[in-house]
């Protein structure tokens, strides 16, 4: 065999060796499609998490209000946290505990305050979530080794959109006179959609990209402790500031509602969403939700005997560096603007995966005819070697001209 031909060779196995990787990506891109839209499926499926009205007018429970239904519901229940999501469609989600141990997160409708059913602790949302993000790799000592695998891709596709553009010369021309042609053969119907849809899809690459790489960079630096955080450890309640009352009953605190209103009042624009009670007798009530800027959340903590508020983490706290990191996780999931920024993330995310589902097509209808024509050549080859003497030779160019 020439050099030539070993040349071809092993770059037909190096070709085919990129299989693996080139389903993997597809897999994370797919993966991460559905997870966007992962909750809303769950919805579809399960009733339970609907937030059902009982009538056209009925309005939306208190903080308060959904507390005292539960507990009549359930007296010996202990509610920890409630998180009402982004779209009023859906049942609050709440987490409650029992005096013998049992922890649960259940389903309560927002209007009537009844539970609707118990949350399983891993759905399809999760499972979805998992499975792009970490491939189901357990964490058992900092971040899974699956996490590394799948942010680690952030990088490769950085570069391929920074490529394509370079290679594709005057792209945006694309946008204007847009090139789909559909009756000359797959071959050029793949090759006008990935170019296409790539360039349609440049701010959406660029924004998966960067995030995911801000993953890989998140999960280095955690595993390293190092931590660029400013939010401030808040202490417990001081002992003596804790009021005194009788063995076995709770001591007196400010109602929720009113807690919520005092947090309000100190933050401009402050829009609760979730509340976290006091798990003990020295726990402060955490209290979080948007604000002006929908990608970050801000948190305030309130003592819960006389409402002062014992520390906040605002927008105006976080750095510059805050402000970028804290916005990756919304930007890569979409997260952010309810239902309609979910089809906007989930559209082109379907657009990312067809893409790369084009690529791998291209590449794997040219890999496979390049292998065939090498084995068209080696059989010949084979059948007809090349004689060791001129004449010979001469004798062979002539019969094949024949």
């Amino acid at each position: 065999m020439s050099k030539k031909s070993r040349s071809k060779l092993w770059f037909l196995v190096h070709s085919w060796l990129a299989l693996p990787i080139w389903f993997f990506v597809l897999i994370v891109c797919v993966t991460g499609t559905l997870a966007v839209v992962s909750q809303e499926i769950v919805w579809l499926a399960n009733p339970e998490m609907r937030a059902s009205k009982p009538s056209d007018d009925a309005e939306l429970l208190t903080y308060d209000q959904i507390l005292a239904a539960i507990k009549q519901a359930e007296p010996k229940a202990i509610v920890e946290s409630i998180v009402r999501p982004d779209e009023s469609h859906f049942a609050l989600d709440v987490d409650i505990s029992y005096p013998d141990g049992r922890s649960v997160a259940v389903y309560v409708n927002p209007y009537t305050g009844v539970i609707q059913g118990i949350s399983p602790s891993f759905n399809f949302r999760q499972f979805t979530r998992a499975l792009h993000g970490w491939w189901l790799v357990p964490f058992t000592n900092g971040f899974s080794w699956g996490w590394y695998l799948v942010s680690f891709l952030g990088l490769p596709m950085l570069a391929s959109l920074v490529t394509g553009l370079v290679v594709y010369k005057r792209f945006w021309k694309g946008f204007f006179k847009p090139t789909l042609r559909f009756k000359h053969g797959a071959r050029i119907f793949w090759g006008d959609f990935h170019r296409l849809s790539g360039i349609w899809s440049i701010w959406f690459i660029a924004v998966i990209s960067i995030t995911g790489t801000w993953f890989l960079i998140q999960a280095i630096l955690s595993d390293n402790q190092i931590t660029i955080s400013s939010e401030a450890v808040v202490p417990v309640i001081a002992r003596d500031k804790v009021p005194l009352s009788a063995p076995g009953v709770p001591p007196p605190t400010i109602a929720l509602d009113d807690a919520i209103n005092i947090a309000s009042q100190r933050i401009p624009g402050f829009d609760v969403s979730f509340v976290g009670l006091p798990s003990n007798a020295y726990s402060h009530l955490s209290i979080g939700g948007r604000g002006w800027y929908p990608l970050m959340f801000q948190t305030a903590d309130i003592n819960p005997y006389n409402g002062e508020i014992a520390a906040t983490h605002l927008l105006s706290d976080r750095s510059g560096l805050e402000f970028v990191t804290e916005s990756m996780r919304p930007l890569h999931t979409g997260d952010f603007g309810g239902i309609w920024i979910k089809l906007v993330w989930f559209f082109f995310g379907l657009l990312l995966s067809m893409m790369v589902l084009s690529g791998l097509l291209i590449w794997s209808k040219r890999t496979a005819l390049a292998t065939l024509h090498a084995l068209k050549r080696s059989s010949k080859a084979t059948r007809n070697p090349t004689p060791a003497n001129p004449i010979g030779a001469l004798q062979a160019e002539t019969s094949e001209g024949k």
